[in-house]
């Protein structure tokens, strides 16, 4: 008699068990943090910081140290990013999104824009 039930137990056992395994895999999925930088804008500046600066352009954080500034993507058009940045922290020699840089072109309007 004790073999006829644990076989429902098992599979009921088994299936809670999977259950609960799905619902942290998906948790963690959720709240893993993005990486900084992965998939935002990074840009050169043409003359270094002197100190750490951090400033909100276009509704997104930018943080420069050195010669270096980054940011989330904000949803603008690059060029226009990029010359909201140069009026913030002074000329850019190269402006990078996800899908990649600007052109020697585009990195022109941008710094003669601000």
């Amino acid at each position: 008699m004790t073999a006829i039930c644990s076989a429902p137990l098992t599979r009921t056992l088994l299936a809670a068990g999977l259950a609960f395994a799905g619902t942290i895999a998906s948790f963690s999925a959720t709240v893993t943090p993005a990486h900084a930088g992965a998939a935002g804008y990074t840009a050169k500046l043409s003359t270094a910081l002197e100190a750490p600066k951090q400033k909100v352009v276009n509704d997104v954080l930018w943080r420069c140290s050195g010669d270096s500034c980054s940011a989330p993507v904000d949803g603008a058009r690059p060029v226009n990013t990029c010359a909201k940045v140069v009026k913030a922290f002074g000329p850019v020699t190269s402006f990078a999104t996800p899908k990649g840089e600007l052109s020697a072109e585009d990195l022109q309007r941008c710094n003669a824009a601000a």
